[in-house]
């Protein structure tokens, strides 16, 4: 099986130490392919290092709410310069985030909305962090129109996941499906359409059930695809074919 990390913040500090370890580890899993997206302006140098041709990494450029205090107007004003050189396949990881208290909302909604205009400019996909705040994202994206994404470590309701599947967004599953507690979770995962499910390490955040409290890392990826397998009741084989598939056409890399 040939994998998609939707997903993996490879460039993240706590790989320094050992990351071409941690990209072969992945390689020998099955993941073929890593979205890294990036959290501030300070990191897109090294994200653009990092994803090199014919690696199987690509880069998502944009600024994380829970980043807030990093973020400044001349980065929101340099992000469509970075866009044209460096030619990501998605904008992100944007976003709102209502539950780290001492995050502006209004600041962070500022943030958001332009990143959302930006991939609406250039035509590209929108990689979302939607934490305690999924309707209003919702309610955004609506306004904005015409947009495509991930909602990436979904945590919503099942309303919530069709007012998203109608307006033509993923949702990024990883770790947190495989715990038995994520009931609401395995049952949207269960039954939902498979054309909007992509899959998702989040790595080095959010680990599988096994991994509890542990560095995670792409090469996990085939747990996630095995519990939503089951859940689903489909071979390991048939829906990695179709969440890669499903990865593939939303980053335009097929």
């Amino acid at each position: 099986m040939r994998l998609f990390d939707s997903h993996c913040h490879l460039d993240a500090p706590e790989f320094d130490a050992d990351r071409q370890e941690v990209l072969e580890r992945a390689r020998r899993s099955g993941v073929a392919w890593q979205v890294v997206p990036a959290v501030d302006f300070a990191g897109w140098p090294k994200l653009r290092e990092l994803c090199v041709p014919g690696s199987g990494l690509f880069p998502a450029y944009g600024l994380h709410p829970m980043y807030l205090e990093h973020h400044q107007e001349a980065h929101l004003a340099a992000l469509p310069g970075w866009i044209e050189r460096e030619n990501p396949v998605a904008v992100g990881e944007c976003g709102l985030d209502f539950f780290v208290e001492g995050l502006d909302p209004d600041r962070q909604r500022h943030y958001c909305r332009r990143q959302l205009q930006i991939a609406s400019e250039f035509d590209l996909p929108v990689v979302l962090h939607a934490r305690r705040a999924l309707q209003e994202v919702i309610a955004m994206l609506r306004d904005i129109g015409g947009l495509r994404g991930v909602v990436h470590s979904f945590s919503g309701s099942e309303e919530q996941a069709r007012l998203l599947f109608g307006l033509g967004f993923s949702i990024g599953i990883g770790g947190p499906v495989t715990y038995d507690r994520a009931q609401r979770l395995r049952r949207i995962v269960a039954t939902m359409p498979s054309e909007f499910l992509l899959l998702e390490t989040d790595a080095p955040d959010q680990p599988d059930s096994a991994h509890r409290g542990e560095r995670n890392e792409p090469s996990r990826l085939p747990e996630v695809l095995r519990v939503i397998a089951e859940l689903r009741g489909e071979s390991e084989q048939g829906l990695a074919e179709a969440a890669t598939a499903n990865a593939q056409r939303l980053f335009k890399l097929v």
